[in-house]
């Protein structure tokens, strides 16, 4: 049996069937030897695509394709030397194994009839590849908004952060200001003073004046105020007590942050006078403030009228030389770079202040602000 596998000496060469016509044996030998060369190099370039391209779905029959091919060829080999040497043994083996690759190529494709089928077409994944650059594209429009917003946002952000730095060291500027304010005034309502109550109370009602107005200021940086927020602020108290003898009107003016202080220190030094000797004894006494402007001028009057506690007589017993006085004649006149003049006659006391209204409405710069009103209160007492 083992001789019979083998041994091909007892066979015929294939040519002779062909009775060995060159025209025919060059047919056969040549049309064999195209077939051996096609199907040596298609899985050559299988093997190709394979090295190259890892992600290939099911490499395996791939793999048989190219063994499949690659022996159908060698057969069609083999069969171009049977026609010179009779080996039909060897070709019988080889045709079996070819056989056998090409079973299990069969059964494999077979099985992956289902997975082929539900790879996409070409179309289909031109269409899906459009939808994600499209969709890639609004992403990076929608990023490039996201990016917009977030530099908006940032500098909103600074914006806010140096607003509030300013505002920060505004407030840190004029709590100096006021405490500078507030230690002169303590320390001039201290002189003179007998008693702990006797200092006190002009100085409690001379800070809360500084409180008033500081709440009358606006809230944005600018620092300013209504003057009727500030005298409304200032004459609540008395207007609480004496109601409407006690009145104020004029034009509407915003006024800065020193203006506020002096007159509300003005207004309560005036409005305390008057409940101690005015309205406070008399019930027929009228108080009006007003103000108005005039060119570059503003002009603040107090006027009280009626009553026994208007008549000069009355107006002696109010005390003119001490630190109210001062305040109302000299400090807050010179702070606003005006100047007073307080009078008494039969019709009653006036109290006029005037100013240029740039002193009013603006503000002063940080160096000037900074101890205006402390330095101008000391300077108004260093000879005495």
């Amino acid at each position: 049996m083992e001789h019979h596998v083998i041994d091909y000496g007892e066979y015929m060469p294939h040519g002779m069937c062909l009775l060995w016509q060159p025209w025919l044996v060059l047919l056969w030998a040549g049309s064999d030897l195209l077939i051996f060369l096609s199907y040596t190099a298609i899985p050559v370039a299988l093997f190709m695509v394979l090295r190259r391209r890892t992600e290939v779905p099911q490499p395996a029959l791939v793999v048989l394709f190219a063994a499949f091919i690659l022996l159908c060829g060698i057969t069609h080999l083999f069969m171009i030397v049977t026609l010179w040497v009779p080996i039909y043994p060897f070709v019988g083996w080889l045709k079996l194994a070819t056989g056998l690759v090409s079973i299990a190529t069969a059964v494999m494709l077979f099985r992956l009839i289902p997975d082929i089928v539900r790879l996409p077409s070409p179309a289909a994944l031109e269409t899906v590849n459009r939808g994600l650059h499209e969709e890639i594209a609004a992403h990076k429009a929608t990023l490039a908004s996201l990016d917009l917003q977030v530099r908006e946002r940032t500098a909103d952000l600074e914006r806010a952060t140096t607003a509030l730095a300013v505002q920060a060291r505004e407030a840190v500027h004029r709590s100096s200001n006021l405490l500078s304010v507030v230690h002169t005034l303590a320390m001039q309502s201290a002189k003179g003073s007998r008693s702990l109550a006797d200092f006190l109370d002009p100085f409690l009602g001379r800070v809360r004046a500084l409180a008033d107005a500081t709440r009358s200021m606006g809230a944005d940086g600018d620092a300013r105020a209504r003057l009727s927020a500030v005298v409304e602020a200032a004459l609540a108290v008395p207007r609480a007590t004496y109601g409407d003898r006690i009145a104020y009107s004029g034009p509407p003016i915003e006024i800065g942050q020193i203006a506020a202080q002096q007159l509300s220190l003005a207004l309560h030094e005036l409005a305390t006078n008057t409940h101690k000797y005015g309205l406070g004894v008399s019930d027929g006494l009228r108080v009006s403030v007003t103000w108005s402007t005039a060119g570059e001028d503003f002009t603040l009057l107090w006027r009280e009228q009626g009553g026994a506690a208007a008549s000069p007589a009355a107006a002696a017993e109010q005390p003119v030389e001490g630190f109210g006085s001062t305040l109302l004649m000299s400090i807050v006149p010179a702070t606003l770079r005006g100047k007073a003049e307080r009078s008494f006659d039969a019709d009653g006391m006036t109290y006029r202040l005037v100013a240029p209204l740039a002193a009013i409405r603006d503000r002063l710069s940080p160096d000037e602000e900074a101890d205006l009103a402390s330095r101008i209160i000391a300077a108004s007492f260093s000879n005495e």
